[in-house]
Parts: structure tokens; sequence; C-alpha cells
């Protein structure tokens, strides 16, 4: 079932001429992502056409198992931006729906001969769409022999911790506060941004005025603790330490936040929107008897994320 809203969406993102084109969700933008996105403006270069990418929201995961919390590695504003960084000449977004999830492989990339002009489809060894995953790479080869594209099959970028980079892998490392790792898998440091909220204000009464950063329901986050990061701010980037947890000191129930404590910086900063990248953990979320104790390891963590950043000078 080709759904008018899919066709529409294809439609006012192509360019109008021959296209050598990639299709997936690319959640985080990883490595292995990378790999095939670049794969696709080289071809591109080389046979005369266009480049592009097709990437669905929400996630097929998160419609055919609707039981299943699904975790992003990135907001669709970021992911929609990485991809164009790549050097893709366009990027279309498609809403994948449960009508749309019905839609047969054949009759997808007959839309995308008639709506982008395929030309060129460039897929990862594992890949496979339409419904049922009817659409692996032998399956869509034969479909171009018919429609008239080309199918290239590349091999998939692996890491040492498994057989090829996926977003689950960032998930979890996610999960474990190995954010170095999900630097590794990602090719850049991993970050967050949202708007900045009022919260309960008690880190500048104790001395360590924080940033309180708003992040949506659906996003993967690392796992509670505490670590240096670099806060990007209209300025440029700075040095900070940024505590997830849920405050178990003072066991005030308000849930889980994202605190950052810019180093020498002190501005009214709320209502916009400040981006944190993370560097290293430094510890995990601890209850600690009184105040007194907090703050004593607020300025150990502090000091030991500024001794890190300064060493590394914001470099990798």
């Amino acid at each position: 079932m080709v759904t008018e809203l899919a066709r529409w969406e294809l439609r006012r993102a192509s360019l109008g001429r021959p296209t050598a084109l990639t299709i997936g969700v690319f959640d985080g933008v990883h490595r292995g992502h990378q790999t095939v996105l670049k794969h696709v403006v080289d071809s591109a270069h080389r046979h005369n056409l266009a480049s592009a990418a097709i990437t669905f929201h929400p996630h097929p995961r998160q419609v055919l198992r609707p039981d299943l919390t699904m975790e992003y590695v990135t907001s669709l504003e970021d992911r929609l931006a990485l991809i164009m960084e790549t050097g893709l000449d366009t990027v279309a977004t498609v809403s994948f729906t449960s009508d749309f999830s019905l839609t047969d492989a054949g009759d997808f990339v007959r839309m995308l001969v008639e709506e982008f002009q395929l030309a060129r489809l460039i897929i990862g060894e594992d890949f496979a769409l339409g419904r049922q995953r009817g659409g692996d790479p032998q399956t869509l080869k034969a479909l171009g022999d018919e429609l008239g594209y080309e199918v290239e099959v590349i091999e998939l970028l692996t890491s040492d911790s498994t057989d090829k980079v996926s977003s689950t892998e960032i998930r979890n490392a996610l999960a474990q506060g190995d954010v170095r790792l999900v630097g590794d898998l990602l090719g850049r440091r991993y970050s967050l941004h949202g708007p900045v909220v009022i919260g309960f204000k008690r880190g500048r009464t104790i001395g360590f005025p924080t940033a309180n950063v708003a992040i949506g329901n659906d996003r993967a986050i690392p796992a509670p603790g505490v670590y240096a990061t670099i806060a990007h701010l209209e300025t440029g980037p700075t040095a900070s330490v940024t505590n997830i947890g849920v405050r178990p000191t003072f066991d005030d129930g308000g849930g889980l936040s994202i605190e950052c404590h810019i180093m020498d910086f002190d501005d009214d900063i709320y209502g916009s929107d400040l981006r944190v990248e993370f560097v290293e953990r430094l510890r995990g979320e601890r209850k600690f008897a009184g105040i007194d104790a907090l703050v004593e390891q607020i300025g150990k963590d502090r000091d030991a994320a500024q001794e890190l950043l300064a060493r590394m000078s914001f470099g990798t």
C-alpha cells in the first residue's frame, strides 16, 4: 500500500533529476551510516547524479512493536542535519505509519523511480525494506533490472565489540555510561541539547549553579552519574561538568534531571538552547550523608573535569 503522504514527502524532497540514494532510519548517523551516506555521494559524483537519502520517522519498531519503548540516539532535527553534513544534495523524511508498513518493496521502489528518478540504490549487505522485509538485496537487484536502476551493495562497518556498528550498540553503551565508546562508534562525541529550564535552584545556593537542560522522553541518555562535558554557548565551547540523575541526597522526587555546571560562567541563559557534549564519565550517582559531603564531592568532580578537559584541550 503506497500512501499518498509518503508520495508527497518524497516528491517535495526530490530534485527532479536522476538520483543515487540510500534508505534507512539512520538513528545516530553513526560511523556505519556515514560510510553508506558518503558512498552515495561518491557514487552520485561518478555517475553525474543527484545524491539523496530517505529516512523513516518514527522508527518502524515504534509502529510495529508499540509495546516496546523506543529511545532515539539523536533527535530527528539533528539526524537530518548530520545526514546533510555528509555532502548529500537532499534528504527526505518519510512518515512510517501502520498503513505505510503494508507497502510492498516493489511498490515502494516503483514510487522511488517515479518521484526520485531512482538511478542507483546503495544499500548495506543486511538491508531489507517493505512489508515482511521482502525487499532484500537480491529482490531489489531483480526489480532494478525491471525498472532500470542499479543496486550497489556495500560491506558494513564493524566494531571491536560486534559484527557491525549499530544504533543498538550505541544505546547499550549509553546505558552503561560509556560515552567514550559511544563517541568512537558515532565518530564524534555524543551530545544532548534542549532548552534551559528552571530547576530547584539548589546548585546556586551551594556555590555550583547549574543549567537544567530539558530533554524529550524519547531520547537515549547516558546512565546516571557525573560526566566531564563541554557546554556549547554563544561565546563558544566551555568546560563543564554535568550530573544526570534523581538527586538522591535531597530525595525530592523530582525525577531524572540533566544539570550542567558551566565553569567560570554565571550568566542567565534560561530559555536558550544548550548543547552539552559528553567527554567521559567521572563516577556513578551516589547518595551523600549531607550537604557538606555533597559539596565537597562536587568540588572534586569539577576539578577532575577541568583537569581532564584542559589536558585534552577539547581535542580528541
